[in-house]
C-alpha cells in the first residue's frame, strides 16, 4: 500500500474515534444555543455559551435543579442583548423563572408564549416591547409574578388578564396603555401587588371593583390620569400597607375611608386637587411612617391624631393649611421629613422639634410661623437641610446649630432674626448653601469661615454684619456666589479673595469698604457680577478687570476712585456699566465715548471727551491755546467746512436714494442695546442690502452686515404686515411677528451664556423690527450636518456640539428663574461659530415656565417644527422643560445617523421611529452614519442611547438636560446611577428629574 494512502487511511480513522463536539451538549443545551442565535449580542454576554459542555447549567444566566441539571431559571439582567422573545424557551419543560429585565427585547409579545406552563415568574421589564397584550397570557396558570414595566405596550388590558388563578404580581408601569383602567383587574382576588403607574390612561375614576383585591399589599396608579373621589370601596383594603394615587386629578376631599386602612405605612396622593380638612381618624393607622398630601388644595389644620403617630416622613406643603403645628409632632421618635412650606401656618415651632427625631429635613418655608428657632433641630446629629424662608422667627440662631455639622444647606432668608451668628455655623465643613440674608444679624463674618471647604453660596445681604472681610475667605475654593450688600462691612477686601477661581458673582454694594480694589483677580475667569457700588474705595481700577472673560456686570459706582478709566475695559461685553460718581479723570476710552454711555459716567467733574455734560470747555484738549493758534486753525476749519458741506451733500444725496430704495426714514429708528456697543442703527439699516442676504425663514430675512470697525454682526429683519392677503392677514402677520419680538427680546435681552447666542441690540419702528446677533461664520447645524460640507463633522466635532449645545438648554430650563422653554429645538436652531462651537438660537416662540408643582402650560397653538415635536405637545398643547429634551433627542440622533427628522426614505416615520425599526430589524451598524470614523462606534452607541433616552414617548422616561449635559461628559465612562426606583416609582426623596423637594436655590 502506497505510504500517502495509508496515512489517509490513519486519518480518517481518527476523525471518526473522535466525538463532534456538539454531541455531548443535551438538548435543553442544544435550545439554548438556538437563542443565543436569535440574539444580538454586542457586549458577549452570552459569550460562554457553548457546545463544549455537557449540559448548559455553568452558563451565564442559567441555573438547573441540583438533581436532574435540569434548566429551571434563566436571568439575564441589563445584559444589553437584542432581538424578540425566544419562544423556544418554552420548549425547556421545566423552566420556571425568566428575567431579561434592563435589555432590548423588542417586537411584540408572541401569543405562543402560552406554551410556557411552568413559568413561575416571567420579568420583560425595562425592554422595548410593543404592540398589545396577547389575550394568551392568561394560559400560563402557574403563574406569580409578571413585570412588563417599562416597555412600549399599547392599547387596551386585554380582558383576558382577568382569568389568571395565581396571580400575585403585576406591573405594567411606564407603557402606552391608553384605554381606560379595566374594572375586571378586579377579579384577580389573588393579587397582592398591582402598578400601573404612568400609563398614558384615557381619564377616568379609580374602578370601585378594587375594593374587592382584599389581598392588596401594595397598589400604585401614579400619573394614571385618574380623576374624581377616591370610592369608599378602598377601605376595604385591609392588608394594604402603600397606597401611591400622585400625579392624578383627583378631586374632592381626602376620604375617611383611608383611615381605615389598618396596615398602611405608606400614603402618597400628592400632586392632585384634593380640598377640604385632613379628616379625623389617622390615630387608627398605628404602621403609618409616611404621610405625603402635599400639592392639593388642603385647608384648615393638621389634626393632632396625625402628628401622633410615629411618623418618619411628613409631606403637606403647597397647600392652604393654617393654624398651629401641634406640639404632639415632636414626640415622634422616627420623624427624619417634615416638609411643610407654601401653607399658611402660623404660631411657634414646637419647642422639642428634634429632641426625639433623627430630622434629615426641615422646610417650613413660606408660612407665617414666629418665635425662635428650637435648640434641638439637631439633637440627633443628622440634620441636612433647614429652610426656614419667608417666615417671622426672631431670637438668636441657636448655638447648637453651630455645631451641627451634619448640615448642608442653611436657607434663613426674610424672617426677624438677629444677634451674632454662631462661630460654628461660619465654618461647618458640609454646607454648601448658606443664606441668611434680610434679617437684622450683626457682628462680624467669623475666621471660621475657612474650615467651610464645601460652601458654594454665601448670601448675606441685608443686614448688618460689620467689620472687615476675614483673609481666611481665600481658603473658600468652591465658592461661586458671595453677596453681602446692604450691610455695614468696613476695611479692605483682602487680598486672598483672588484665589477664589470658581467665583462668579461677587454683590458688596452698599458697605463702609475702603481701601484699593483688588488687583487680584486675574483668576477670577468665570465671574460674571462685580458689584462694589456705594463703598469708600479709593485708587485706581485696576486694569486687570478688562481681562475677566465673561464679566457682564460692572457696577463701582459712588466710590473716591481716581486716575484714567483703563483701555482694558473696552474688552468687556457688559450688560451693566456704571463708574458714575467717582473722582475719575482724563479721557473717556474711544469705545466708551458714546451717548448711550453718558450716565456710567456722571458725577466725575474730571472726566473729559465728547458726551455732553460729562465736563467743561476748560477740560477739553485745547482750550487755552493762544489767538495765533486760533488763527491757524480757522484756516483749518474754513478749508474742512468745505469739504464737510461738500461730503454732506453728497451723503444727503445717497440717503436719499438709498430712503427710495429700502423705504426706510433712519431718523424715525429706536435702539434697544444689551451689551456695549461699537456700531450705530444707521450702518445696520445700510447694509440691508438684497446681496447681503444669508437666510429667510418663517419669522423674516437674516442679513450678514459688516460694520465699519470690521466686526461681523447678522440682523434679523422680522417680516412686518404686508398689504397682499388683505388686512385681517397684515394684522395677523404683524401680531405673530410682534409675538416672536418680544420673545426673542425677552428672552435674550436677559440671560447670558456662552452657548446661547447673543443679542447685540435691537432696533425698531412702527412697521419694522431688527434684531443685532452676534455673527456665527459656520452658519446652522442643519444646514451644515445635511450638505455636501457634511464631512467636516467629525466625530469629535459632533460630540462638542451635542454637548455645548445642551449645556445652554441646561442654562434655560435650570439655572433661569423661572425656568425658560424653548419650543423649538432643532439643528437649524443651533448656530456654529469659527471653532464650530455650538449657540442655541431663534427664542421667538420661548416661553417661562410655570414654578415646580404647578404642571406643564397649555399653549394656545403647536410651536416647533416637524419631526422635532414631541409627541405629547402634539396631542396634548401642554408643554414643559420635556417637550425641548424630546426635540434636543432628535438633533443627537441626527449627529449620530446625519439624517434629517424627516426624509421620503422613512415613509410615514419620523427619524426617531426610524432608528428604532432600523436597530431592532438590522442592528446599530446600519444607523450610524458611514462618514464617521468607526473607531469612535462605542462613543457613539452611547451618545446614541442618549437620544433614544431624550425621544422616549412618555415624557417621565426623559432624563432632565442637567442630566443630559453629565451623561455626554462622562460618555467614555459607564453611566452613573439615576436615583433608586422600585418598579418604576422614585424614592421618596427624589422627583423624576432628581431634584430634592423643598425650596432650591
Amino acid at each position: 500500500m502506497p505510504l500517502h494512502l495509508f496515512i489517509s487511511l490513519l486519518f480518517f480513522f481518527f476523525i471518526l474515534q473522535t466525538p463532534s463536539p456538539t454531541l455531548s451538549l443535551n438538548q435543553e443545551g442544544l435550545y439554548l444555543l438556538r437563542v443565543k442565535l436569535g440574539f444580538d449580542d454586542p457586549s458577549g454576554s452570552l459569550s460562554n455559551w457553548n457546545s463544549r459542555d455537557d449540559t448548559p447549567c455553568t452558563w451565564t444566566g442559567v441555573t438547573c435543579d441540583t438533581t436532574s441539571l435540569s434548566v429551571i431559571s434563566l436571568k439575564l439582567p441589563d445584559s444589553s442583548i437584542y432581538g424578540p422573545f425566544p419562544t423556544l424557551l418554552c420548549r425547556l419543560q421545566n423552566l420556571t423563572s425568566i428575567s431579561l429585565s434592563g435589555n432590548n427585547i423588542n417586537d411584540s409579545l408572541p401569543t405562543s408564549i402560552s406554551t410556557c406552563q411552568n413559568l413561575v415568574h416571567l420579568d420583560l421589564s425595562q425592554n422595548i416591547l410593543v404592540g398589545s397584550l396577547p389575550s394568551t397570557l392568561s394560559s400560563l396558570q402557574n403563574l406569580l409574578s409578571l413585570d412588563l414595566s417599562g416597555n412600549n405596550l399599547t392599547g387596551e388590558i386585554p380582558p383576558s388578564i382577568a382569568s389568571f388563578p395565581k396571580l400575585q404580581y403585576l406591573s405594567l408601569v411606564n407603557n402606552l396603555f391608553n384605554e381606560t383602567i379595566p374594572p375586571y383587574l378586579s377579579n384577580i382576588t389573588t393579587l397582592k401587588h398591582l402598578n400601573l403607574s404612568y400609563n398614558p390612561f384615557s381619564a377616568s375614576e379609580i374602578p370601585p371593583e378594587f375594593g374587592n383585591l382584599t389581598n392588596l399589599k401594595i397598589l400604585w396608579l401614579a400619573g394614571c390620569h385618574l380623576v374624581g373621589p377616591i370610592p369608599p370601596s378602598i377601605g376595604n383594603l385591609k392588608k394594604l400597607l402603600d397606597l401611591d394615587l400622585s400625579y392624578n386629578n383627583l378631586v374632592g376631599s381626602i376620604p375617611p375611608a383611608l383611615t381605615s386602612l389598618s396596615s398602611v405605612v405608606q400614603i402618597e396622593i400628592y400632586k392632585n386637587s384634593f380640598s377640604g380638612v385632613i379628616p379625623a381618624g389617622f390615630s387608627n393607622l398605628t404602621s403609618l411612617r409616611r404621610f405625603d398630601a402635599s400639592m392639593n388644595n388642603l385647608e384648615g389644620t393638621i389634626p393632632d391624631d396625625l402628628c401622633k403617630l410615629p411618623l418618619q416622613s411628613l409631606n403637606l406643603y403647597e397647600n392652604r393649611l393654617d393654624g398651629g403645628l401641634p406640639e404632639s409632632i415632636a414626640d415622634s421618635p422616627n420623624l427624619y421629613e417634615l416638609r411643610l412650606f407654601g401653607n399658611r401656618l402660623t404660631g411657634t415651632l414646637p419647642r422639642n422639634l428634634g429632641q426625639n427625631s433623627p430630622l434629615l429635613v426641615v422646610d417650613v418655608s413660606e408660612n407665617l410661623f414666629d418665635g425662635e428657632i428650637p435648640e434641638n433641630l439637631c439633637q440627633k446629629g443628622v440634620l441636612e437641610q433647614l429652610l426656614l424662608i419667608g417666615n417671622a422667627f426672631s431670637g438668636r440662631i441657636p448655638d447648637s446649630l453651630g455645631q451641627c455639622r451634619s448640615l448642608i444647606r442653611v436657607r434663613l432668608r426674610g424672617n426677624q432674626l438677629s444677634g451674632v451668628v454662631p462661630v460654628g455655623l461660619w465654618g461647618l465643613p458640609h454646607v454648601w448653601l448658606l443664606e441668611l440674608t434680610k434679617n437684622s444679624f450683626s457682628g462680624n463674618i467669623s475666621p471660621a469661615i475657612s474650615t467651610a471647604s464645601n460652601l458654594s453660596l454665601l448670601l448675606i445681604s441685608e443686614n448688618q454684619f460689620s467689620g472687615s472681610i476675614p483673609a481666611e475667605i481665600g481658603f473658600l475654593e468652591n465658592l461661586v456666589d458671595f453677596s453681602g450688600n446692604d450691610n455695614q462691612l468696613s476695611g479692605p477686601i483682602p487680598e486672598t479673595i483672588g484665589k477664589l477661581t470658581q467665583l462668579g458673582r461677587l454683590d458688596l454694594h452698599n458697605n463702609e469698604l475702603s481701601g484699593n480694589l483688588p488687583s487680584e483677580i486675574q483668576q477670577w475667569t468665570k465671574l460674571s457680577e462685580l458689584n462694589l457700588a456705594d463703598n469708600e474705595f479709593s485708587g485706581k481700577i485696576p486694569s486687570e478687570i478688562g481681562k475677566l472673560p465673561v464679566l457682564n456686570y460692572l457696577d463701582l459706582s459712588g466710590n473716591r476712585l481716581t486716575g484714567e478709566i483703563p483701555l482694558e475695559l473696552q474688552n468687556l461685553k457688559l450688560n451693566r456699566f456704571n463708574l458714575s460718581n467717582n473722582r475719575l479723570s482724563g479721557k473717556l476710552p474711544p469705545l466708551y465715548a458714546n451717548q448711550i454711555y453718558r450716565e456710567s459716567f456722571l458725577g466725575n467733574p474730571g472726566l473729559c471727551g465728547d458726551l455732553t455734560g460729562l465736563c467743561t470747555d476748560s477740560h477739553r484738549d485745547g482750550a487755552n491755546n493762544r489767538g495765533s493758534v486760533w488763527l491757524l486753525r480757522s484756516i483749518f476749519i474754513l478749508a474742512g467746512l468745505v469739504l464737510v458741506v461738500g461730503v454732506g451733500w453728497f451723503y444727503w444725496r445717497y440717503r436719499s436714494f438709498k430712503k427710495v430704495k429700502k423705504g426706510v426714514d433712519k431718523s424715525k429708528w429706536t435702539l434697544t442695546s444689551f451689551h456695549k456697543l461699537g456700531f450705530s442703527e444707521y450702518e445696520i439699516l445700510d447694509c440691508l442690502d438684497e446681496d447681503n442676504v444669508i437666510g429667510s425663514g418663517g419669522s423674516g430675512k437674516v442679513y450678514k452686515a459688516v460694520l465699519s470697525n470690521g466686526e461681523v454682526v447678522a440682523v434679523k429683519k422680522l417680516w412686518g404686515g404686508s398689504k397682499k392677503g388683505g388686512v385681517e392677514e397684515a394684522d395677523e402677520r404683524r401680531r405673530i411677528s410682534d409675538d416672536g419680538f418680544e420673545a426673542e427680546v425677552g428672552t435674550l435681552g436677559k440671560i447670558r451664556h456662552k452657548n446661547i447666542v447673543r443679542l447685540w441690540c435691537c432696533c425698531t419702528t412702527r412697521d419694522c423690527k431688527l434684531l443685532v446677533y452676534e455673527y456665527m461664520p459656520n452658519g446652522s447645524l442643519g444646514d451644515l450636518l445635511h450638505s455636501s460640507k457634511g464631512g467636516l463633522l467629525d466625530w469629535s466635532t459632533r460630540h462638542k456640539i451635542a454637548l455645548d449645545a445642551a449645556e445652554g438648554l441646561s442654562y434655560l430650563h435650570h439655572d433661569c428663574v423661572p425656568p425658560i422653554v424653548h419650543r423649538d429645538v432643532k439643528s437649524n436652531n443651533i448656530l456654529l461659530d469659527g471653532e464650530f462651537g455650538a449657540r442655541v438660537a431663534d427664542f421667538g416662540v420661548a416661553k417661562k415656565v410655570d414654578a415646580v408643582g404647578k404642571g406643564p402650560k397649555s399653549m394656545s397653538v403647536i410651536a416647533g417644527s416637524c419631526g422635532y415635536i414631541a409627541p405629547e405637545y402634539a396631542y396634548t398643547l401642554r408643554v414643559n422643560e420635556k417637550s425641548d429634551i424630546y426635540s434636543f433627542g432628535v438633533v443627537i440622533l441626527e449627529l449620530v445617523t446625519g439624517r434629517r427628522p424627516v426624509d421620503r426614505e422613512f415613509g410615514e416615520k419620523d427619524l426617531v421611529k426610524w432608528v428604532c425599526t432600523t436597530l431592532d430589524q438590522k442592528g446599530v451598524d446600519h444607523v450610524l452614519d458611514p462618514k464617521l470614523d468607526m473607531k469612535f462606534k462605542e462613543e457613539m452607541c452611547k451618545v446614541l442611547n442618549i437620544g433614544i433616552m431624550c425621544t422616549s414617548p412618555l415624557p417621565i422616561n426623559r432624563p432632565s438636560m442637567r442630566r443630559v449635559v453629565k451623561i455626554l461628559q462622562e460618555v467614555s465612562m459607564e453611566n452613573k446611577p439615576k436615583p433608586e426606583k422600585k418598579d418604576g416609582r422614585l424614592s421618596p426623596y427624589y422627583y423624576e428629574d432628581g431634584s430634592d423637594h423643598g425650596s432650591t436655590v
